[in-house]
């Protein structure tokens, strides 16, 4: 009886890696198809792509300022076709401001949620990862902001401050971070103790390099999640503030045109509701890019 050839037998390790890898790779297959096979998550990102296109080519679609007056004051849609959605009652375009207006409204709620991320995710990694005394301090300090009802909080900080989108996305974020804060708390408490985190620790990682890179990416799913929320809240946040006359008057937002069209409610309703619609829908995909989000980034989906 010959002996087995063991020439071409690779060593255990190198096996064991090779089938790790031929694992991985389906898996994230897998994910990518889940993705384009949700139906939620695909409706979402079509929505809000178009959004996204009309505030990147604002100034190729419609050229020209949108706070110039062009035309007689109040057309109806439909009623001179160089203004196919009228105007307003000084003469602007609808048209060309509905689509500044996703700039504006998308840049304020980007950048509002970026900076509530930031903060949340820092606080409440420090918390969760090192309990204690900190995470006590750092748990009363995101109750006492979340007890301050987020939008009298931002019309405060508007108000000290020039009403700028600068201001307005500076303001939102620091009123919008305590929910992140304590989604990645709950996050690095039940995985402070993981066996990964243990065997880094027995490596001699540093406490940064452990919160980086080994809890912070297993805790960013549900983060994920929450940023499309904190977007959508943002602009209707923003909207409220421009609606309020809170508002940077040099620049258009959807908010603003909302603002500008309540006094002819009953005249020229469309000034209203063609800017609202626009809020609606882009809050809308949003929502559905997070439910997609959520039913393809929650771990039980791969059972």
């Amino acid at each position: 009886m010959s002996a087995p050839d063991l020439s071409n037998a690779a060593p255990p390790a190198v096996a064991a890696l090779a089938d790790v890898g031929n694992r991985a790779a389906p898996r994230k297959g897998r994910r990518l198809r889940a993705f384009v096979r949700n139906p939620t998550f695909v409706a979402g990102v079509a929505i809000l792509g178009f959004f996204v296109l009309l505030a990147l080519f604002a100034g190729v679609l419609c050229p020209g300022d949108p706070q110039d007056i062009v035309g007689a004051p109040v057309l109806w849609p439909g009623e001179d076709a160089e203004f196919p959605l009228g105007t307003d009652s000084l003469g602007r375009d609808v048209l060309g401001r509905l689509v500044y207006g996703a700039r504006a409204s998308l840049l304020v709620g980007i950048s509002a949620a970026a900076i509530g991320l930031a903060i949340g995710m820092v606080v409440g990694s420090l918390a969760g990862f090192f309990g204690g005394w900190i995470d006590g301090l750092l748990t009363r300090l995101i109750e006492l902001f979340q007890t301050t009802p987020t939008f009298l909080l931002v019309v405060v900080i508007v108000a000290i401050r020039e009403p700028s989108l600068q201001t307005i996305a500076l303001a939102i974020g620091l009123a919008s971070w305590p929910t992140v804060a304590r989604l990645v708390r709950a996050q690095f408490r039940s995985l402070r103790e993981s066996d990964f985190v243990m065997a880094a620790r027995s490596l001699g990682y540093s406490r940064t390099r452990i919160i980086v890179q080994e809890i912070l990416p297993n805790a960013l799913p549900p983060v994920i999640v929450a940023a499309s929320v904190m977007i959508a809240n943002a602009i209707l946040t923003e909207a409220g503030l421009s609606f309020l006359n809170m508002r940077d008057p040099n620049v258009v937002s959807w908010g603003g045109m909302i603002g500008d069209g309540r006094d002819q409610l009953r005249t020229a309703w469309f000034l209203t509701a063609l800017p609202g619609v626009a809020i609606a829908f882009a809050v809308l995909s949003l929502n559905l890019v997070g439910d997609g989000l959520n039913e393809i980034l929650n771990p039980r989906s791969d059972q």
